[in-house]
C-alpha cells in the first residue's frame, strides 16, 4: 500500500522521525503525492479538464503544485513542499527527495517534452530550479537556490547559477558542466568574493588618491 510506504519513507528520511499518525496526518507532501495518483488516473483516463480541477485542490490544501500529467515514481518525499511546482511532462523516479520552493519548469511554450526528467535517488534541494527537458542521472544531488538548465550526470551535485560543478570536483568538466561531486565549493561565494576583494582594491587606490591630493595642498 502506498500510504504505508510513504509514512516509511518519511520516518526513515525525516530527521524529526515523527510517528505514524503524525506523518499521515501533518505531512503536505505526502497528501500531495496521494492527490495526484487521482488526478493522474483521471488525467490518463481522459476526463482532463476534472484531472486539472483535483490537482487545483490539492495546491490550495498543500501548498503543492504537481501537474495531472506528470509522472511520478514511488516514494517521493516532499519534505515541508511549499512552492514546489512540478510540470506536465516532468518525470520524477523512484525515492526522490525534494524541498521547498522546488520548480521543475519548462523554457519552452512549444507541445511536447519540455520538463525535466529527474532518475531514482535525486535529492533537489530548497528553491532550486530544474529547467527544460533535460535528465537528472540518478543519485544526484542539486544545490539549494541552484540553476540546472543542461543534463546532470549520475551521482554528481550541481550547485551555483548556472549549475555548475566546483573546480577539481571528480565531475568537473572543465567548464560550465553538469556535474559535481561535493559542495566544498561555490561558485555564487567564488564571484562574491572576487567582487569584495576588486571593492577593497578600489577603495584602497581612492585612499592613496585622496592622501596624495592632502600632499599637495
Amino acid at each position: 500500500m502506498e500510504l504505508v510506504e510513504l509514512i516509511r519513507t518519511i520516518r526513515s528520511r525525516d530527521p524529526a522521525r515523527p510517528g505514524r499518525i503524525e506523518a499521515a496526518l501533518s505531512y503536505a507532501g505526502l497528501h500531495a503525492v496521494l492527490w495526484h495518483r487521482l488526478s493522474h488516473a483521471l488525467w490518463r483516463a481522459g476526463l482532463r479538464g476534472l484531472a486539472r480541477v483535483s490537482s487545483h485542490l490539492a495546491r490550495l490544501f498543500t501548498g503543492i503544485e504537481i501537474h495531472p500529467g506528470a509522472q511520478i515514481g514511488r516514494r517521493l518525499f516532499i519534505d515541508h513542499g511549499m512552492g514546489v511546482v512540478i510540470g506536465e511532462t516532468a518525470e520524477v523516479g523512484d525515492d526522490v527527495l525534494i524541498y521547498h520552493g522546488v520548480t521543475l519548469g519548462g523554457l519552452s511554450g512549444q507541445p511536447g517534452k519540455r520538463h525535466p526528467t529527474i532518475e531514482d535517488h535525486v535529492t533537489i534541494g530548497a528553491g532550486a530550479q530544474v529547467l527544460g527537458p533535460i535528465r537528472v542521472g540518478r543519485g544526484a544531488r542539486i544545490g539549494a537556490n541552484a540553476v540546472v538548465v543542461s543534463g546532470v550526470a549520475p551521482g554528481c551535485t550541481v550547485v551555483g547559477i548556472p549549475a555548475r560543478p566546483p573546480k577539481g570536483s571528480p565531475c568537473d568538466d572543465g567548464g560550465i558542466g553538469y556535474g559535481l561531486g561535493g559542495l566544498d565549493e561555490d561558485p555564487v561565494g567564488e564571484q562574491l568574493a572576487a567582487l569584495r576583494a576588486e571593492i577593497a582594491a578600489l577603495k584602497a587606490e581612492l585612499e592613496q588618491i585622496k592622501a596624495r591630493q592632502r600632499e599637495g595642498v
